[in-house]
């Protein structure tokens, strides 16, 4: 048991942010998967594009108060710039899945339910790598 704690202690942030990743990536894909099978067409790439940004923002926000309290532990009292910076940096990471989403989804007419499903997870793995390099160097960096 206490290896299992030294490990933990070791690779806490790593082990937090992909545990919070993880709850996060269900936030979103609840959130678009409710709107694309009940109100919303994935085969209409605007109302597909209103399922990504909705469930994006709601994500977006469930990921910066977790990350901020319990992954990266930020002290920093300027919430405000803070907040900003993870949201510009979370837009990068929207313009990468929208774009991904457009092109398989949309461009290349790849619409059924499974396809949607298919290009939904792998971007959120890619967006997950990305968020975390993103808010690790430019977020919540530590002050020296």
């Amino acid at each position: 048991m206490q290896q299992i704690k030294e490990l933990y202690l070791k690779y806490k942030e790593i082990i937090n942010y992909l545990i919070f990743g993880v709850l996060t990536t269900i936030v979103s894909l609840a959130t678009k998967y409710l709107l694309l099978f009940t109100i919303l067409d994935a085969s209409n790439g605007a109302e597909l594009q209103i399922a990504v940004i909705i469930s994006w923002m709601l994500a977006c926000l469930f990921a910066y108060i977790t990350n901020r309290i319990w992954v990266f532990e930020s002290k920093d009292k300027n919430i405000i710039v803070e907040m900003i910076k993870f949201f510009g940096a979370r837009l990068a990471t929207l313009g990468m899945e929208m774009l991904i989403m457009f092109i398989f989804v949309t461009a290349l007419g790849l619409n059924s339910d499974m396809w949607v499903v298919i290009w939904t997870l792998v971007t959120q793995v890619l967006i997950i790598i990305g968020n975390y390099i993103l808010s690790k160097l430019l977020v919540f960096k530590k002050k020296q």
